[in-house]
């Protein structure tokens, strides 16, 4: 009980006022659907093609493939099947298959009737407000590329539109928030009249309160999970394509560039905090929807960049780059998508990811959930058995590491947190005779256990060799130097690179009991 107080209070002391207000409104207010019938639609069209998604939703006839699980709806009940679990029947709901290459219309239509009548109003997972804001968006998306939608539909979105401005996310704020904020934004531009316009005000006064404090002055998103970034740049892009009346265009700019250094040589995102494949737009497709609108076009960064106010680094020399995380958790009110991997890395030989984060296999806690969060699943160091930052239950953060000292001097980043306090752990990268040199030192008094975790590719075989491990992933090999002094020994690991998938992977793990203060000086180099 004490522990579960001390959780508890750790994560709501944090919290807004607003957000306190806002779960009670949430909890306590009752809805009534307003079934009145649809305002008139404006004459709204879009400047270039919505991208699709590069995925098959919809495989055919009664079935669905979201999260790497294949279910077939052909009962009423099947929307709300608590069985295939919460994120995939939102899923479901969002109406991604619209957004599928060749969708045939009828397919669309058939399935958007069914959902009409099959989730009376206010009934269920879909009239929750985040799968209800991206279905109003998809819905219009359909709309505008030449699906027309029904009378039918119209009147149903207008019904999902009025509930949803009773249900805005305000206790959760953060990419919620921005998700219901479009919605309101996209029915204002696609309807008319008094009711549209004030649909539209309301979301357009959320963006404006909330971007300048939601997009860091480096461009990064404040959750700091390269995944959700992709979302909400996906977002703002879409409302420049609509013509919506909203913001300075700089802001976009800023995340694109952002986007980049984010973005590995193999072209994908960094796995870090809550992140994987398959739910954002690829990277690139970004770049190319934005060069369409009339941004500069945008590729991978090359060379070293620091991101200071999300904390993120690219490094790069010669076949070597390294993304690190010397960043705060998140926003202290909403640090659901952290995880306690404060001063982890991933690193790329050319376009090899050599070394992995984790990845997200899932939102529910589960052991999978809390050793995909924990500190142990990525590439840095745990004392006495603990995490850097208290993360609990699925999407809660007690106590959090703090970023206490941080250096970029254009070819080495040094950083330190408090996590572990009174002990510090400092860590600092560089490269040394073509060469990736991470150095940890941690201060502080007494004995404490220390352990080092180096999360390898599921492609590599690992071998080890004295204190050097040979690493060997198809025709490219590696020898990883590992300090002294301690218990070597290789493990077994995760990555969930997507959810819904779990691939083992190689772990290369250095176990000591240490007097402190303490430095290891671990060197990753190719072999001819």
């Amino acid at each position: 009980m004490t522990r579960k107080l001390h959780l508890y209070w750790g994560t709501v002391r944090y919290l807004k006022f607003s957000q306190l207000t806002g779960r009670l409104r949430f909890k306590l207010t009752r809805v009534h659907p307003d079934l009145r019938p649809a305002p008139p639609l404006a004459e709204l069209k879009e400047k270039e093609a919505f991208p699709a998604i590069p995925w098959t939703v919809w495989p055919g006839g009664m079935r669905f493939r979201f999260l790497n699980a294949e279910h077939e709806v052909t009962a009423t009940a099947d929307w709300n099947r608590q069985e295939w679990g919460k994120l995939w029947l939102y899923n479901l709901h969002y109406f991604d298959c619209l957004r599928q290459p060749a969708l045939p219309e009828q397919t669309g239509k058939a399935w958007i009737a069914r959902w009409i009548a099959e989730n009376p109003p206010g009934v269920g997972n879909g009239w929750e407000p985040y799968p209800l804001s991206l279905r109003i968006v998809n819905w219009i998306k359909w709309h505008l590329s030449g699906h027309a939608l029904t009378a039918e539909a119209q009147d149903s979105l207008a019904v999902q539109i009025r509930y949803l401005t009773k249900r805005l996310e305000r206790h959760l704020l953060a990419n919620h928030y921005l998700a219901n904020a479009k919605a309101l934004v996209f029915a204002g531009c696609f309807f008319q009249g008094p009711e549209a316009a004030d649909w539209l005000t309301a979301g357009c006064g959320i963006y404006r309160e909330q971007l300048p404090e939601q997009i860091l002055a480096d461009g990064g998103h404040f959750e700091r999970s390269p995944m959700y970034h992709s979302i909400i740049l996906e977002d703002l892009l879409d409302l420049i394509n609509i013509g919506a009346p909203l913001f300075s265009e700089d802001i976009v700019a800023r995340m694109l560039k952002w986007l980049a250094a984010m973005t590995g040589p193999d072209g994908k995102i960094a796995l870090l905090n809550d992140a994987a494949f398959g739910i954002a737009l690829p990277p690139q497709t970004l770049f190319d929807y934005a060069r369409k609108l009339g941004f500069p076009p945008q590729e991978p960064s090359a060379g070293s960049i620091d991101l200071p106010d999300t904390g993120y680094t690219r490094l790069s020399d010669g076949p070597w780059t390294l993304i690190c995380d010397s960043a705060p958790v998140g926003p202290d009110y909403q640090p659901g998508h952290a995880h306690a991997d404060t001063l982890t890395f991933e690193l790329w030989h050319r376009d090899f990811r050599l070394l992995i984060d984790s990845g997200t296999g899932e939102y529910i806690d589960t052991p999978l959930r809390r050793e995909q969060r924990g500190t142990a699943g990525h590439n840095t160091v745990t004392v006495d058995g603990k995490n850097s930052s208290e993360v609990w239950s699925a999407h809660r953060v007690a106590k959090r590491a703090r970023i206490v000292e941080r250096y970029f001097d254009g070819e080495r980043l040094a950083a330190a947190h408090d996590g572990y306090a009174p002990v510090i752990h400092r860590r600092e990268w560089q490269f040394q005779n073509g060469k990736v040199r991470v150095t940890d030192q941690l201060s502080g008094n007494g004995r404490h256990v220390i352990d080092l975790f180096w999360h390898l590719a599921p492609e590599c075989t690992v071998v080890r060799q004295g204190t050097e491990f040979i690493v060997t992933a198809g025709d490219r090999r590696f020898a990883i130097r590992i300090p002294e002094g301690g218990i070597l020994t290789t493990e077994t690991g995760c990555l969930s690179s997507e959810f819904g998938l779990s691939v083992k992977t190689p772990t290369i793990r250095w176990h000591g009991d240490m007097q402190l203060p303490f430095k290891a000086i671990t060197e990753i180099g190719e072999l001819g």
